[in-house]
């Protein structure tokens, strides 16, 4: 018998990659992909074992949740961070060009 290809390998190889490149929009389109990418590689990762025999492409399966982790930890890092900058400077200063660069330049000691 042929082996086929694991269902959604390619999916959840795609959607590793987009979490880490959503990481670097605010940190909630990675989060999203990444978990997506968790979930959906964590099943096909249940398929696989049960008949490794049947099917190929695993690596992509693998490769996509390593990428799924490492997204989620940088998007949760870059939550994390937002927030700290929010906080820090106010919705208000981040708004406005002058005020962030007049702050910056506080923070600098200048």
């Amino acid at each position: 018998m042929e082996k086929q290809q694991i269902p959604n390998g390619t999916l959840v190889l795609v959607m590793g990659i987009l979490s880490i490149i959503g990481c670097c929009c605010y940190g909630l389109p990675g989060l999203v992909f990444g978990i997506v990418a968790i979930v959906m590689g964590n099943k096909a990762t249940k398929i696989f074992k049960e008949a490794p025999e049947n099917y190929s492409g695993f690596g992509n399966v693998q490769a996509g949740r390593i990428m799924g982790i490492i997204g989620v930890v940088l998007s949760v890092l870059m939550v994390i961070y937002m927030i700290w900058i929010i906080s820090y400077f106010g919705w208000e200063t981040l708004q406005d060009q002058e005020e962030m660069q007049r702050r910056m330049q506080e923070m600098m000691g200048q």
